[in-house]
Parts: structure tokens; C-alpha cells; sequence
């Protein structure tokens, strides 16, 4: 993605089902449990790269002894940094206690980080901020094992104010405004109900205090708490948590939108946002990693019972198709296939472009996200000219000399790797016109390949804001002198905010909005804007069942190819020679591509949940009042 833009966060979970004594058997280590956390996190790398969180908690060690660890870190490489701070301490411990290596009994009860249950998380700051407060997983301490809770999520929240507003009607004064901490307050509060009622139920049995909790251990249920916590979440989330005595959970919303795979063996069980890392990680086969059911909890008791429950009522799946384009690893089986398949879809129109002279086209890819889709469309462009030979052949039948055949099979396509990005270079002076110049370096470029005669084809995976395209891209691409610049964006038209985890919350930053405003100046409709902000703000106290997503009404006027001939005017700078054309997906080529990942509010503004159509709105009453807040 030539913009890069941030967006959900990864999560990890893992519950080992034997004594860590078996682990140290089979595997030679009793840090097998840290050792496949480490793995599962480095491998969602991608997800998040200025936060990671870990935390464990032991079973079954003696009163006084600290049974929940957590760390956390922001440095530049996070992951990194956690696992270095934990080898360190375990070094230390065995400095100390050298005769202890062997010593898992004691390694258990007296080492830090070792455990029977693990979370792990790796974040973007979505809302900007990336202080070490911010970093997941969260810890809501007590004395009490069964009121200890450590939550993390890959997850936004559109309705944090009514949330925050339901924990104060619970009597709550909570430190911070923030989804994660109301979201992990809400879960807190019921839990610790629960508990209570479970312990007044064993004061009945006659049981003390102390017999009291394993009674609360075996009788707790997550489902009921997870069904009163969420009650109201409007969001897309894949909530993760470990209770102090040894229950954990995860928890998807109902219309699947954020990711969870899990996976279960007699050794182990095991959840992640991405698929592949399960497989990788534990070198198993696609079929026995399974998705999580949207609005379901995977449930996992101390006693080691996995047991998979309704929580809220699934609604329509809409499986966040940037997902597909661009955030999961692209190791993906099906992914894979989908992304190529994007490339090919978009071929059609990348053929009218350049009046299917595909001798005198060069295709190319910006890295490194699109090559996948770059697959596809040198697929779809082999396929054509295959087409074309076999007419050629056919039509000149036997008249046609041996020469003349092999200068027809030797026909293909052109396919380059033109843009090559410099990742040494970082743009870190401040003023604008010397970052602008460091912008444009960024990427070298190949010489020698591309003629004056030439169609430059160049595919990236989506195109969010142009801001790269235009200072640095298409610049670049301007001097091989190709007689035509087309760039193709494998994803659609990016118009509306999104709010369930991805970090586009500001319409007015999408070039596509900026060049409908445009056409609507040229066009004498600019009175429109006038009209949608009055129907927004209209909407504000209206019940959630009556919100619309007024802002449809920017882009109704025009069609997509009106819109996209736009920003290819807009991404020319005079000191272009070369014609610019932009081509993007079409809607119906995504839903052809990732047929199961229906959520494409980004691209359409049909949002699965009433608090997107709040957030649509919102963002557009922020635009035309001129107020940098986020919508949600």
C-alpha cells in the first residue's frame, strides 16, 4: 500500500492441557508455552510494530507466590524487546540458581513468565496514541484470584461514550475514556458479580472462604458474564481474556468482522487473528485450524474442558475484506488465491486502458503488499495473449512458415520489478519541502526496460489517500519517459471511515472524497454538501434503528469512472510529461475475488452495525465544521 495506513491488532492465546513437566519431556524445554508465544506473535509482525504485550498465569502455586505476570512494550521493536526483558530474567534466575535448570516443580512455583496460560497482543496505536498505558493486554488486579482479569482485543468500539455512561449508572468512576478500558471494566464488573453470587450460593452449601474457590472455579460461567458485559458493544472485536484462577476465553462479534482461528489438540489449544501463523507455528494441516463463529466464545475451563458458545445472536457475516487485500500475511491458502484473483479481475479494465497493446505494455507492482495481485493480472495478460496466438495460428493456417509460428510463440507479455522500495531511508526532517524531497527517493526504480512507446502498468493493492502516488510514485515512474502512466488499485474506491479497527477515521483525507467534492464544484452541486451536513446533524438524535448513511449522497451524482478519471487529474503535477489514468476494482470484482468476506463498508458505506452509519455521519458533521476530532 503505497499509503500505509495502521490498522487492527494481532492476538495470541495459549493454554497448555499437561504439566509443564511433559513439555520439558517431549520437547526438551518447560518454556515451550513462551517459546510457540514467541512464534505466534513474530509471525503477526505485521499486525502491529509500536506495541506488544504477554501475560501468563500459573496454576496451582501456594498463597504469597505471584501467579499473573504481565509486560509490555513500545520500543521500536516490541516483540523483540518483551522477549529479551523475559530471557533475561530467566537467565537471571538460573544464574542464581544454577541447579535448579532441570527443576521444573520448582522453575514453576519461583520463575517468572512461566505458565500454564498465555496471552499475547501486538497493536498499532489506532487512536494515535502509544504510550506504554495503551499497550494491551490490560490487568485489573484483586486479591482475589477469580476477580483477576487480563483482557486484550483486536477491536474499536463505535459506542465508547455509551458505554462509559452504562459503567457510571453501575456506580463505576473509571481512570480513562478509552474503549479498551471500559470494554475491560464492563467484563470486570460482571465478573465479579458472578463471583459474588457463586460465593453466596457456596455460603448455602455450608462451605468457608477457602473451600469457597474451587467452587467458584468450577461453577463460573464466562458465557454469562460475556453475555452481560456485551449486551450493548456495537463494534467489531475479537476479545481475549485470562481469569486469575485459570479460565480464559475469546470472544467475536456477531457479524464476524475482526478474525479468530483456534485450534485444539490434546497438548494444546490455541487462538490467533491469522490462520497460517497457527499452522506454522505448530506444523500442522489447513483443515484442522478452525474460524471461531461469529458472536460465539471459545471458553476454556482450568479443568481443561474447551467448549465453544453462543453469546450473542450471529447476524449477517460481513468478514472485514481488507482483511483479504491487504492486513493478513498473504501465506494464507485462500487469501492467496483471492489476491491474485483481485490482480485478475481488474485485468478487463487495464486492457481498455492501453487498447489491448499488451507488446507494447510493461506490468509492474509497488512492494511489496500488491505482487500477490500482481500474480493475477500477468495471469489474466498471459491467458489473453495465449488467445491471440492461437487466432494468429489458426488464421494463417498452413501458409504459415515455421518462423512465423515460433515469432508468434515467442510473444509475451512484459512483466518488470520497476519500483524497488529503499527501506534504509526514513523521512525524518521536519519541514515540508525537504521531506518531500526525501519522499520521492524512497523507491528506485529500474532503467532500461520501459521505451517512450510504452504503457507503464503499475498495480498497487488499495489507494487510500494518493499522498505517496503523487510526491513520490508517479514522479518517479515520469523518468523511465513511459508515453503512459496506469495505475491500478486492486481494491475499490476507498470512501467512507472506517471504525471497527482500522485506522481511516478522517473522510475528508480519501482522495476519492476529495475528488468528488471537486466534480461537485464543477459540476454547480456543491449545494449537496450543504444538504447531507443538515441531514446528519438531523440524525444525531434519532434511535440507531433510523440512522442512514447520508453521505452515499457525495458520491450518487457521479460514476466511479468519473470519480477515478478525477484523481488521476488531481495525482498529475505539471512537471508530469506522461498521461496518467487510474483504474480500480470494481465492487463486484471484490465480491467475486473474496466471496466470503462480504464487509466492504469502506468502500460502499453499507456498515454492518448502526454505530458505523453514527460514525459516517460524524465524520462528515467533522469535515464541514472544520473539526480534526476523530468520528468515533
Amino acid at each position: 500500500m503505497s499509503d500505509a495506513i495502521k490498522h487492527e491488532c494481532g492476538i495470541a492465546l495459549v493454554r497448555l492441557k499437561k504439566p509443564l513437566q511433559f513439555y520439558k519431556d517431549k520437547y526438551g524445554s518447560a518454556f515451550y508455552g513462551i517459546n510457540k508465544m514467541y512464534l505466534l506473535m513474530e509471525k503477526q509482525h505485521n499486525r502491529g510494530q509500536d506495541g506488544a504485550g504477554f501475560a501468563s498465569v500459573k496454576f496451582n502455586v501456594e498463597p504469597g507466590t505471584r501467579y499473573v505476570s504481565r509486560i509490555r512494550s513500545n520500543k521500536s521493536q516490541p516483540i523483540q524487546d518483551i522477549f529479551a526483558q523475559i530471557n533475561e530474567r530467566i537467565n537471571g534466575v538460573f544464574e542464581n540458581f544454577p541447579e535448579k535448570k532441570n527443576d521444573v516443580a520448582w522453575q514453576e512455583e519461583n520463575m517468572p513468565y512461566i505458565g500454564n496460560l498465555f496471552l499475547g497482543h501486538v497493536r498499532y496505536g489506532t487512536f494515535g496514541k502509544n504510550s506504554i498505558e495503551s499497550v494491551h493486554p490490560f490487568l485489573r488486579q484483586s486479591n482475589w484470584k477469580h476477580k483477576n482479569l487480563i483482557v486484550a482485543g483486536n477491536f474499536n468500539m463505535t459506542n465508547s461514550n455509551q458505554m462509559l455512561q452504562e459503567l457510571v449508572e453501575l456506580g463505576q468512576h473509571p481512570k480513562e475514556f478509552t474503549d479498551t478500558v471500559t470494554v475491560m471494566e464492563k467484563i470486570g464488573h460482571f465478573l465479579e458479580d458472578e463471583v459474588g453470587k457463586l460465593y453466596q450460593k457456596a455460603k448455602k452449601k455450608g462451605l468457608n472462604k477457602r473451600e469457597a474457590s474451587p467452587f467458584i472455579e468450577e461453577n463460573l460461567s464466562l458465557k454469562k458474564v460475556l453475555k452481560r458485559s456485551s449486551k450493548n458493544w456495537d463494534g467489531g472485536y475479537a476479545m481475549a481474556g485470562l481469569v486469575g484462577h485459570g479460565d480464559a476465553f475469546v470472544l467475536r462479534d456477531p457479524n464476524g468482522i475482526r478474525p479468530t482461528f483456534f485450534y485444539e489438540d490434546d497438548e494444546v489449544v490455541v487462538v490467533a487473528s491469522e490462520r497460517p501463523v497457527i499452522q506454522t507455528v505448530f506444523n500442522i494441516k489447513i483443515d484442522k485450524v478452525k474460524e471461531l463463529e461469529r458472536g460465539h466464545a471459545l471458553i476454556i475451563k482450568k479443568s481443561g474442558e474447551v467448549s465453544i458458545k453462543k453469546v450473542k445472536e450471529p447476524k449477517d457475516k460481513k468478514s472485514c475484506s481488507f482483511e483479504r487485500i491487504y492486513f493478513s500475511r498473504g501465506s494464507d491458502a485462500d487469501i492467496y488465491e483471492e489476491r491474485k484473483n483481485l490482480g485478475k479481475y481488474v485485468f478487463p479494465q487495464v486492457l481498455d486502458s492501453i487498447n489491448s497493446d499488451i507488446s507494447n505494455s510493461v506490468f509492474s507492482f509497488i512492494p511489496n503488499t500488491a505482487e500477490t495481485s500482481f500474480y493475477g493480472m500477468t495471469e489474466a495478460a498471459e491467458d489473453l495473449l495465449n488467445q491471440q496466438k492461437t487466432a494468429k495460428i489458426l488464421e494463417g493456417g498452413k501458409s504459415l512458415s515455421a518462423q512465423k509460428v515460433t515469432e508468434i510463440l515467442s510473444e509475451r507479455p512484459r512483466f518488470e520489478k520497476i519500483a524497488i522500495k529503499d527501506a534504509k531511508l526514513r523521512t525524518f526532517i521536519a519541514d515540508d519541502n525537504s521531506r518531500d524531497d526525501l519522499v520521492e527517493h524512497v523507491y528506485d526504480i529500474t532503467y532500461g526496460v520501459v521505451k517512450p512507446t510504452d504503457n507503464l502498468v503499475i498495480i498497487d493493492d488499495s489507494i487510500v489517500r494518493g499522498t505517496t502516488l503523487k510526491k513520490s510514485i508517479i514522479k518517479i515512474l515520469d523518468r523511465l519517459q513511459p508515453k503512459k502512466i496506469v495505475v491500478v488499485s486492486s481494491a475499490p474506491q476507498i470512501r467512507y471511515p472506517d471504525c471497527y479497527g482500522i485506522d481511516m477515521a478522517r473522510i475528508e483525507a480519501f482522495i476519492a472524497f476529495k475528488a468528488a467534492l471537486e466534480l461537485l464544484k464543477e459540476t454547480n452541486q456543491y449545494n449537496i454538501i450543504d444538504e447531507v451536513y443538515k441531514k446528519c446533524k438531523a440524525q444525531q438524535s434519532k434511535e440507531d434503528v433510523d440512522i442512514i448513511n447520508h453521505v452515499k449522497e457525495v458520491y450518487k451524482p457521479f460514476t466511479a469512472d468519473q470519480i477515478s478519471a478525477k484523481i488521476a487529474q488531481m495525482l498529475k503535477t505539471e512537471e508530469i510529461n506522461a498521461e496518467v489514468e487510474v483504474i480500480y476494482q470494481t465492487i463486484e470484482g471484490l465480491h467475486k475475488a473474496c466471496p466470503n468476506h462480504t464487509g466492504d463498508w469502506y468502500f460502499t458505506g453499507n456498515y454492518p452495525t448502526p454505530g458505523g452509519m453514527r460514525v459516517v455521519n460524524q465524520a462528515f458533521i467533522n469535515f464541514y465544521e472544520g473539526n480534526d476530532e476523530r468520528a468515533y
